[in-house]
């Protein structure tokens, strides 16, 4: 995949097969979640992983640990779910329902408006430059 070719250039990934649509569907079922559109098709791509290592981020999948957890605590509330974390902790999430990808800075206990992108397309193209790491 080119995507994950260019992550690669930039700095190393440890990543997962990719999942089938069954096993996203399943998932989805068992949590009673919806997963957002953009999140499945990078699931088929890579069920989870570490990308942009040493400062970079992890990915949670539904097949390979560490699974998504519906009711992990680090989110702005239940309305979310968490789907990764950045090195420093902070956690990426999307609200139920939506396409939307955020940074939730625990600390804080908010999401920045510039930490909201309208995909998680949009999130790994911007996730260089919110990791510092030039091309």
């Amino acid at each position: 995949n080119e995507r994950i070719k260019s992550m690669n250039s930039k700095g190393k990934s440890l990543i997962f097969d990719g999942v089938t649509e069954i096993q996203i569907d399943n998932f989805e079922k068992i949590n009673k979640c919806s997963i957002p559109i953009g999140y499945k098709e990078w699931l088929k791509i890579s069920d989870g992983g570490l990308l942009f290592l040493p400062s970079g981020i992890q990915l949670y999948g539904v097949s390979h640990k560490p699974l998504i957890d519906i009711n992990d605590v680090n989110k702005p509330d239940d309305d979310f779910v968490v789907i990764g974390a950045l090195a420093t902790g902070d956690t990426i999430v999307y609200k139920k329902g939506e396409e939307q990808i955020s940074i939730f800075n625990i600390e804080e206990g908010i999401i920045e408006n510039d930490e909201n992108y309208s995909d998680f397309y949009s999130f790994l193209n911007e996730l260089s430059e919110l990791l510092g790491i030039e091309d």
